[in-house]
């Protein structure tokens, strides 16, 4: 994947988932659906053209925002790369971000200006796609850019284009590998597939193909792979079939078709006998894989074992679940999946092996219930259970048009049928446990390959280039795809004159917030979205991480998760199994300030959906069976937080910020220490609930397919007798901290590191205060966005990092602000004497500059429109509302307040948030290569600490 925030940043763990016209060649229209589906899950219709190129366009109509999404897939992606070229199609993916031949800058640019979502693009096995979202008014200028860097890119790479982005190439890579369990998934593809097979290494390649990548090599990978017949491109949302075929043809109709591609046909290549291996990794505890090689994506046999996966892993009420966590004690989680491909796919097993336990009767309890479910298959009940689960999330999933895209491009891709999904869900719901049980023992019974992965010494093996399995006679020859009469079109477009220009942009559309009361005085607050059959409540109690101070620390999380582990009539599991069979979906949790219980239910079963929710609120039973169990879970999180590079900083930064006795120094992981969970018992979990988990603590958000005078009685009937309990909800001590004399620095070892992370944080204001849209404002611009200063550094500029970024969570107390960036291990202190050089400069002598701040500003009002496509995003803004006391027109008068902001509030915001001369700093990385050039830097005091945030001696 090339542009992302990285996966497990500060932020992501702190916030605690579709009729031809003259010169269109004609292909056929979408089907109606087949009656029995049609009544299972929403139909996206779409319409399809052929541009004289070849190019494919499929186009589906959602005008509920006005947004588009265009979603341009390519039809190549590792497994087309010939041997000795390993990682080419993730690397050109990267090289089609730097500009093109018409745009000679970042690709990002005018889309933050034009205010653009949901925008990336990813590289697999079998395809290379580029997405983005954008209001309706920038359709042009995004059909422009897609285009350009179509049809007029190679003029635009040069070696040093190549360079910079075989750098931070290589730097994802590391950050990849350099997490626990890291090595594991190129390992296991090179065992299961042979050295002849073209999914034998992975996407990302190896360290020495990507050296040996030359100018010349990814100038013939554009020429072979990228022509216009080899291409896909959906546009959904608010966009009509003219006005589709008018603007393909305008922007892409002069593009070459390219050549005819080979393609690597179906090798499933599934074994006889079972092989293993083994490997030590930097982990916390011993995980077992086992994986089969089963068919491809375009098999509907896939879909039998897509239902056995779910009944034999699929969470708490599965086989394997019920066997190793709840009845054995072996695990403390298990899973199984199918990763899905167009030539084979992996039919996957997961266990993280309980401390202690034997891992060799963890395999013979796992033959024992696979030989039971091989022999007897499923149940009906295990089925019908698994499928409502699979109907709820796919149309929960269907509010955001990037995703409906999506859906759409890979049914055209693979397929040649935007409507194959349909197909899908026709053999799900068809599915019978005697079919499953043939598919299952048909591709599951034998062949499989296991790896166990055991703490210790980290390998220094590249897997890429790994024998692994041996090859094996019998590949099918790649075949030539079908070469059609292509030609291209006469483009009206200038390309000379630039880009369109986007001088409009659609306003927001917010529902208008509603106020209703319970009985007993809860507040009621709903926004109507009647888009999707469903409804998702929130009950938002004042409590959080914070709510653990004079506690056990994590006791707040702890507790919420205990929630559904059991209520005085029903257990975990009985819990589990009625979700399923309703379609719901009940969590609980806390964030730093608040806890929350949120059920999102299908309207047709929102009562009975109402009811388990309220049980599991209002009657937590605490059995200490579960406890146990839970603990056991807990611990082991806790221990996999201390072997990951940002799970060790989140842990060890924030007490070191807030100092002892504040209500935030403590882990912002929110899961308390190993003593303290240890030490936790049912009695603080019903004095937490007593304390904080009480009806005059709560408001209740509403957000979807109902109103106002129908959801306050279903609420009342549930809560409306709830009563509070004795005694004031406490209070949490968010005193003002003051700023360290100097800046400290704090190295934490983690031999055979590949890489560093570096954390750099000190504390800002919170998030209420007056000024907070300027600090945001301020923070985008540093090191927020994609272009924001930091980012360009130390990514683009230097290619020491595969992104560098700087962050604000939310808080009703001081904010860290926190400075992030993973980067290769020779370059970590160089690394953090830019990250304080930016610092400094931008409250110094390089204060943001009046574009940069525009840049930001504009990017904010213009992507408005986007951010609210889906419940989940309305009642994220209905908790901020609450959370920080805003008025109910928030979200709609926000553009106003962004046009207001003046460039010197912005610039002073930097001053009053970057304190570059009291910085307390966390570098976690093998002190053995790092620990002498940080020191010669002079950032500060340097100590040494362990993963627990205890000096060592």
């Amino acid at each position: 994947m090339a542009h992302r925030f990285p996966a497990g940043t500060a932020l992501a763990l702190l916030v605690a988932g579709l009729l031809a016209a003259p010169g269109l060649l004609p292909t056929a229209q979408a089907a109606d659906a087949p009656a029995p589906q049609a009544q299972a899950i929403p139909h996206l219709a779409y319409q399809r053209f052929t541009l004289p190129n070849g190019l494919t366009v499929v186009v589906h109509e959602d005008h509920k925002a006005p947004v588009v999404a265009v979603s341009v897939w390519y039809h190549v992606g590792s497994s087309y790369e010939p041997k000795g070229k390993t990682g080419f199609a993730h690397l050109f993916e990267h090289l089609m971000f730097q500009g093109s031949e018409n745009h000679k800058d970042e690709f990002f640019k005018p889309f933050e200006l034009a205010g653009a979502t949901d925008q990336n693009g990813t590289t697999w096995l079998d395809r290379t796609n580029y997405f983005e979202t954008v209001p309706t008014t920038a359709l042009d200028m995004t059909l422009w850019m897609e285009s350009d860097r179509m049809g007029h890119l190679l003029g635009a790479i040069g070696q040093k284009q190549l360079d910079e982005q075989r750098g931070v190439v290589q730097n994802e890579k590391r950050q990849d590998e350099n997490q626990p369990y890291g090595r594991v998934s190129e390992l296991i593809q090179a065992e299961a597939f042979p050295a002849n097979h073209p999914y034998h290494h992975d996407t990302i390649g190896s360290m020495a193909d990507l050296n040996a990548a030359s100018l010349a090599d990814v100038k013939q990978w554009f020429r072979d792979y990228y022509g216009a017949a080899n291409t896909v491109v959906v546009l959904a949302g608010d966009i009509t079939l003219a006005q589709a075929k008018e603007k393909m043809l305008k922007y892409f109709g002069d593009i070459g078709a390219g050549p005819a591609v080979p393609r690597p046909q179906v090798w499933v290549t599934p074994r006889e006998a079972s092989t293993r291996g083994t490997m030590t990794d930097n982990v916390a505890q011993t995980r077992i894989y086992r994986e089969w090689n089963v068919p491809p994506r375009t098999d509907l046999a896939l879909n039998q074992l897509q239902l056995a996966a779910a009944v034999l892993g699929g969470g708490k009420t599965s086989r394997l679940y019920q066997r190793l966590v709840y009845r054995d004690k072996l695990a403390d989680d298990v899973s199984v999946d199918i990763e899905q491909h167009a030539l084979a796919s992996l039919f996957e097993l997961q266990v993280d092996v309980k401390k202690g336990a034997d891992p060799a009767r963890v395999e013979a309890a796992v033959a024992d219930e696979w030989a039971k479910f091989l022999k007897d298959g499923p149940t009906a009940d295990e089925l019908e259970r698994v499928r409502t689960t699979i109907r709820g999330v796919f149309v929960r999933g269907l509010e955001r048009v990037n995703s409906q895209a999506s859906i759409l491009a890979e049914g055209q891709l693979y397929q040649g049928d935007p409507g194959a999904y349909l197909k899908d869900f026709d053999t799900l719901m068809a599915a019978t446990p005697a079919s499953v049980k043939a598919a299952a023992n048909q591709w599951i019974a034998r062949g499989d390959y296991t790896l166990i992965v055991t703490p210790g010494k980290v390998e220094e093996t590249d897997f890429a280039t790994a024998a692994g399995r041996p090859a094996l006679e019998g590949r099918p020859a790649p075949k030539l795809a079908a070469k059609g009469d292509y030609r291209t079109v006469k483009s009206p477009v200038d390309r000379s004159k630039g880009l369109p220009a986007v001088t409009s942009f659609p306003s927001l559309t917010f529902p208008t917030l509603q106020h209703g009361r319970l009985a007993n005085g809860i507040a009621v607050t709903l926004a109507e979205r009647h888009e999707v059959p469903a409804v998702q409540v929130q009950l938002l109690f004042d409590a959080g991480y914070a709510a653990d101070q004079g506690r056990r620390l994590g006791t707040s999380s702890f507790t919420m998760a205990m929630l559904d582990e059991g209520t005085k009539d029903l257990d975990s599991v009985e819990i589990a199994k009625r979700e399923q069979r309703l379609g719901a979906m009940i969590g609980s949790g806390c964030g730093l300030d608040f806890c929350n219980v949120s059920l999102n239910a299908l309207d047709d079963k929102l009562d009975p959906s109402l009811t388990l929710f309220a049980d599991i609120v209002r009657n937590p039973a605490f059995r200490p069976d579960d406890v146990a169990r839970l603990r056991g879970q807990w611990l082991a999180r806790i221990a996999q937080e201390k072997s990951q590079p940002v799970g060790i900083a989140l842990r060890t930064l924030p007490p070191l910020l807030y100092g002892d006795g504040h209500a935030y120094a403590i882990p912002f992981t929110g899961s308390g220490t190993v003593a303290s969970i240890t030490a936790l018992d049912a009695n603080d979990m019903r004095r937490f609930m007593g304390d904080f988990i009480r009806p005059d603590n709560v408001r209740i958000l509403v957000a979807g397919d109902t109103t106002l005078d129908r959801i306050v009685p279903q609420l009342d009937r549930v809560f409306g007798d709830w009563k509070p309990g004795v005694g004031k909800v406490p209070a949490k001590n968010l005193a003002t901290v003051a700023a360290p004399a100097s800046p400290r620095v704090y190295l934490i070892d983690r031999p055979g590191a590949q890489q560093s992370l570096i954390l750099a944080g000190s504390l800002a204001p919170s998030t209420k205060v007056a000024n907070n849209l300027d600090i945001e404002t301020m923070n985008g611009a540093f090191g927020g966005a994609f272009t924001s200063r930091l980012n360009m550094n130390l990514r683009e500029d230097k290619h020491w990092a595969y992104g560098a970024y700087s962050f604000l969570p939310d808080a009703l107390g001081q904010r860290p602000f926190l400075m992030y960036s993973p980067v290769q291990t020779d370059k970590t202190a160089a690394a953090a004497a830019e990250m304080l050089a930016e610092a400094r400069g931008v409250v110094g002598k390089q204060p943001l500059a009046p574009q940069e701040i525009a840049k930001i500003k504009q990017g904010d009002v213009r992507s408005l429109p986007g951010e609210y496509q889906t419940t989940s995003a309305v009642m994220g803004a209905l908790q901020d509302i609450a959370l920080y006391d805003r008025p109910d027109d928030w979200v709609q008068t926000e553009k106003a307040r962004i046009d207001a902001l003046k460039d010197p509030q912005v610039q002073a915001a930097a001053a009053e948030v970057i304190q570059p001369d009291h910085l307390t700093w966390v570098i976690v990385g093998d002190l053995t290569k790092i620990e002498a050039p940080v020191r010669a830097l002079n950032l500060g005091k340097v100590q040494v600490l362990d993963a627990d945030g205890k000096p060592v001696k």
